[in-house]
């Protein structure tokens, strides 16, 4: 991602417009993408597949759901923001917006380094509704983070230690401000 965005900047562009590549987003949705960059009010449009009831056509298994949730949970609570569905991948990104923060997660926790930057650089979110389509639910992650609980415990070691790297760039939130000494304790316990 981070490749992309600066290159992108380099380049030029004012978004980008990203989507998994397992067909788990379907590429008619981007006019709806086109809508929400024209209202000029966000700086990332981030595809939620749990925003609309209606986008529930396949039910995605257990312990990704259960794991979405969580960590959504917990980003909505220590961001003070108010996402639906923090994995999505379809998104669009004011291209400006993001290429002054310092990404370097390439894996599948890029997500959590990316919402605690967002809001530590005071990025305006919005979501829209996408489709949720799980055409494989057996798709594996591999190696370790096909164990659930090895998955959790990795995203949250990524947001911790994001916090922690931001905490002084960060609002204070229903769950209180983000003190470093308490984000490094989880990172130590969790």
């Amino acid at each position: 991602m981070q490749d992309m965005i600066r290159w992108a900047d380099f380049d030029g562009y004012d978004w980008l417009i990203t989507m998994d590549c397992d067909e788990q987003h379907e590429p008619a949705a981007i006019p709806r993408f086109l809508e929400a960059i024209a209202a000029n009010d966000a700086d990332v449009i981030s595809g939620s597949r749990y925003l609309d009831a209606a986008s529930l056509v396949d039910a995605p298994p257990a312990d990704r759901r259960s794991i979405n949730r969580t960590i959504t949970a917990e980003l909505n609570c220590r961001l003070g923001l108010s996402i639906t569905d923090a994995f999505c991948g379809f998104k669009a990104y004011r291209v400006a917006a993001c290429a002054r923060m310092p990404l370097n997660v390439d894996g599948y926790d890029f997500p959590m380094q990316f919402w605690v930057q967002a809001v530590a650089n005071g990025l305006r979110i919005k979501e829209i509704p996408v489709r949720l389509i799980y055409n494989d639910p057996k798709r594996s992650f591999g190696g370790p983070l096909d164990i659930p609980t090895t998955r959790l415990n990795h995203y949250r070691s990524t947001m911790h230690r994001e916090l922690a790297r931001c905490a002084t760039s960060l609002p204070c939130s229903e769950c209180g401000c983000v003190e470093v000494a308490d984000i490094q304790a989880r990172c130590v316990a969790g």
